[in-house]
């Protein structure tokens, strides 16, 4: 196991880690067009845990 990261990998968990956050708060409004209260993970694209699902990088 090496020390370091190289960057390539690095720049591909970056993005993995991005697609995995929830989706910004004025999403939901835009969506909707109402007074509805949703959670934002809800429109994610992606939905993985570090733990749960693994990436094939």
């Amino acid at each position: 196991m090496s020390r370091f990261i190289k960057l390539g990998k690095k720049l591909r968990l970056a993005k993995k880690g991005r697609q995995s956050r929830w989706a910004p708060f004025w999403v939901v409004p835009r969506i909707l067009r109402s007074g509805r209260r949703v959670h934002p993970g809800r429109y994610t694209s992606v939905k993985r845990h570090w733990r749960r699902d693994k990436t094939k990088v």
